[in-house]
């Protein structure tokens, strides 16, 4: 199939039907552009800041009626979603493949994360969002319980490259806990999002609940910020830190999932081999257009040799397409300023004096933005892909002569989002991840162990984010803490200088065998 349209993939009816869903009174549209041939796919209507607002308020008002719904009502229609995405999710790979130019097992990635998220919060919101008993400050005196409100709006800017699975992991909790979402989504993603939406609006989510709109960032963007209790946004760097600032003026809270120039350390211990295998897929998938994929590989010098040219074999070996189904091991970059940017780090490290043991080319051959997974050996700081994120399929490997060493040269970074360690012995490689930078490490696997373990936090260090996604964590960002404390009535406690002289020595007393007795 040539997906250079969407009347040649879904039919130009099924494509109206799906952006009839978006929030947009203008006339503005802009061109979408399919990566697997770089011919126009659609025109997709954009938002402007008073479809943003009306979003808002309409929202607001249809929040209250889903968060008294309560917790099991709003587990029953969850489930029903997760069901659709799973029944509905042959158009879903082909939407997300056609939009993206990933391969169809990575689009299924998106799938099966997008389930997993939806299923985890149905059924534990209801338990982490549970009023409890806290330690009051005079035990038996006084009894303390905290309870929790959902937030009633949040602000979700969604990325392009795993509309699908981004957009879940913050909108589904939010649903969960009883709040409303509007959702500002990327262009390119446009198509996904909204085909995914539809299947939590059939499954009972109301529409006024979760408004979605597309648009410039810095229009669009910012009016979701405006308009928001709190606000998730996944991207670059610079454009998260002005999207903090944004909420920080506002005195809303924000999650930030950012960029990353992420570590994958080989161990002396490794088989090398059977990381170099592992290590292509950590590096390229999706073409490496992910915020947590490989770009730094440190291995042990005395397997370094045998291991590179494991790696190179193995990314020769590799099968690129643009087929809508299962045959391709990797896909296209996702448009022309991909394209480039990948292409000026080669040809810098290149020029700067890198070897390139595989790839380095561009593959018009294939399509407009296809281009060779790419290896590099002696890459050094003067280079733009030394220390600056590529977000492509360009990976640097480098010789290490220890484990300190690699411990060292990974956290030498501003970021600290995602990190692996590949060895022969897990408690090795455990002890070593605890002195990684970064919020995730992966043991003997690139990125997936930690993205798909959905009730563990996810999120980065330094200037790779703010806050977590996934787990309690997750849910809990969404909602206002209340605590409730009251007197029991057993004992009067002091009001006069009187009372406090009287009583002083006995509080005193209760402090010391508290402590005695490792009371809290």
């Amino acid at each position: 199939m040539s997906p250079h349209t969407v009347a040649s993939l879904i039919g130009s009816r099924r494509r109206d039907t799906l952006v009839a869903q978006l929030r947009c009174t203008t006339s503005d549209t802009a061109t979408v552009i399919a990566p697997f041939s770089g011919q126009p796919l659609h025109e997709l209507p954009q938002s402007s800041t008073r479809d943003v607002r009306d979003a808002a308020a309409s929202a607001r008002t249809a929040q209250r009626a889903w968060r008294n719904a309560g917790f099991a009502y709003r587990r029953r229609v969850l489930l029903r979603a997760h069901d659709l995405l799973l029944e509905r999710q042959e158009e879903l790979l082909d939407l997300l493949q056609t939009e993206s130019g990933k391969t169809r097992g990575q689009a299924f990635e998106e799938i099966f994360q997008a389930a997993s998220i939806t299923r985890y919060y149905a059924v534990s919101a209801e338990r982490v969002l549970a009023t409890k008993r806290r330690r009051a400050g005079i035990p038996l005196l006084m009894s303390t319980r905290v309870s929790y409100s959902p937030k009633q709006l949040i602000g979700v800017v969604t990325p392009w490259n795993y509309p699908i699975a981004l957009g879940a992991m913050d909108i589904v909790p939010a649903l969960a806990a009883g709040s409303a979402v509007i959702q500002k989504i990327d262009n390119q993603g446009a198509l996904s999002m909204l085909a995914t939406r539809e299947a939590y609006i059939d499954a009972g989510v109301p529409a006024a609940v979760w408004p979605i709109l597309a648009g410039p960032g810095n229009q669009v963007g910012n009016a979701v910020v405006d308009a928001a209790d709190y606000i998730c946004f996944t991207g670059s760097t610079p454009t998260g830190t002005k999207v903090g600032k944004r909420a920080a003026g506002r005195l809303i809270g924000a999650s930030l999932e950012l960029g990353g120039k992420n570590p994958l350390l080989v161990l002396g211990d490794a088989d090398p081999i059977q990381a170099a295998e592992d290590a292509v897929y950590a590096c390229f998938a999706s073409m490496g257009q992910l915020c947590v994929s490989i770009e730094r590989i440190y291995v042990h010098k005395s397997i370094e040799a045998e291991f590179t040219r494991a790696f190179a074999e193995r990314v020769k070996a590799l099968s690129q397409t643009s087929a809508l189904d299962y045959s391709g091991d990797v896909g296209s970059l996702t448009s022309q300023a991909q394209l480039e940017r990948v292409q000026a780090h080669v040809e810098d490290a290149v020029t700067k004096g890198a070897t390139v043991v595989a790839g380095g080319i561009p593959r018009p051959d294939l399509g407009p933005y296809f281009y060779a997974p790419t290896g590099l050996t002696g890459v050094t700081a003067e280079m733009e892909c030394f220390a600056n994120e590529t977000f492509g399929p360009v990976v640097a490997i480098t010789s290490v002569d220890s484990d300190t060493d690699a411990i060292n040269r990974a956290n030498d970074t501003e970021f600290g989002l995602n990190a692996s360690i590949f060895s022969g012995s897990i408690a090795h490689a455990r002890r070593l991840a605890d002195r990684l930078d970064a919020g995730s490490v992966n043991i003997n696997e690139g990125y997936r162990s930690s993205f798909s373990s959905v009730d563990a936090p996810m999120g980065g260090m330094k200037h790779s984010g703010l806050g977590r996604r996934n787990g309690p964590e997750g849910i809990l960002r969404f909602v206002q803490s209340r605590t409730v404390s009251q007197s029991n009535g057993i004992l009067q406690l002091p009001r006069s200088g009187a009372e406090f002289a009287a009583m002083a020595g006995l509080m005193v007393t209760l402090l010391t065998v508290l402590k005695v007795l490792r009371r809290r």
